[in-house]
C-alpha cells in the first residue's frame, strides 16, 4: 500500500473513531416518564446505550489504524471490508435515529423503568447522531482509500524486511534491468540497490549482470 494511502486512511480513520467515541458518551435520547405516584422523571440515554455498537465500532477503527501499518497484499482488500462494515454499523442506527425519530416503547425499556411507569415523552438529540453518522462516512472512505491503495503490490511493511531480504530484491531490480542492453536501471533501482549494500555499477563483462561472489561463496 502506497504511503499517501496509508496516511489518509490512518487519518480518516482516527477522525472516525474520535466522532463515534464521542457520540457514544453523548445523550441521544431524553425519556420523560411517570409512576403515578409523584414527580415526572427524565433518563437520559448516551448513544453507547441507545446504539450499542458504538464504542465497540469506535474501538474496531482504532484496531484497524494499527493494521494498515502491518499488512500489505491481499489482507488490505479484507481491512477494506472490514472497515466498510464499521462505517455501515455506525451509520444505521444514527440514520434510523435521525430519519424515524424515537421509538417509546424501546426508550423505556432502555431507560430501565418500573413496571407501573409510563413513557410520556421520548425526544432524541439529532445532532450526536448526526455525529455518529459522520463517522460511519469517514469509515466509509477510508475503506474506499485502503480498497484503491491495495493495488500497490509494495506494501508498507516492506520497509520491515530483514537487509539480506532489501539486498535480494534491489539486486534482481538491477539484474532484470540490465539483461535488455538497450534500458537502463531506474534511478529507484540503483538508490535501493545502493541503500541495501549492492554495487549496481559492478556488471559481468559477457552478460551485463552483477555476477560478483558474495560472502563467502567461491566461483
Amino acid at each position: 500500500m502506497k504511503r499517501g494511502g496509508v496516511g489518509l486512511a490512518a487519518l480518516l480513520l482516527a477522525l472516525a473513531a474520535l466522532a463515534l467515541w464521542a457520540s457514544s458518551r453523548m445523550t441521544w435520547v431524553r425519556v420523560v416518564s411517570s409512576d403515578g405516584l409523584g414527580e415526572q422523571q427524565t433518563s437520559s440515554l448516551v448513544g453507547g446505550t441507545w446504539a450499542a455498537a458504538t464504542t465497540p465500532l469506535a474501538i474496531a477503527a482504532i484496531a484497524a489504524v494499527a493494521a494498515l501499518f502491518a499488512i500489505r497484499g491481499r489482507w488490505t482488500v479484507l481491512l477494506a471490508v472490514l472497515v466498510a462494515l464499521v462505517g455501515v454499523g455506525a451509520a444505521v442506527p444514527a440514520v434510523q435515529l435521525i430519519v424515524s425519530g424515537v421509538d417509546p416503547e424501546r426508550a423505556g425499556a432502555l431507560a430501565e423503568l418500573p413496571g407501573r411507569a409510563e413513557v410520556l415523552s421520548a425526544e432524541a438529540s439529532r445532532a450526536p447522531a448526526a455525529l455518529a453518522l459522520l463517522g460511519g462516512l469517514l469509515a466509509l472512505a477510508a475503506a474506499v482509500v485502503v480498497a484503491r491503495a491495495s493495488r500497490s503490490k509494495a506494501g508498507l511493511s516492506a520497509r520491515y524486511d530483514s537487509p539480506a531480504v532489501r539486498r535480494e530484491r534491489a539486486e534482481q531490480d538491477v539484474r532484470s534491468a540490465a539483461v535488455d542492453a538497450d534500458e537502463e536501471p531506474s534511478e529507484r533501482a540503483i538508490w535501493d540497490a545502493l541503500d541495501s549494500g549492492a554495487d549496481p555499477t559492478v556488471t559481468d563483462d559477457a552478460t551485463g549482470v552483477d555476477d560478483r561472489p558474495r560472502g563467502g561463496e567461491t566461483r
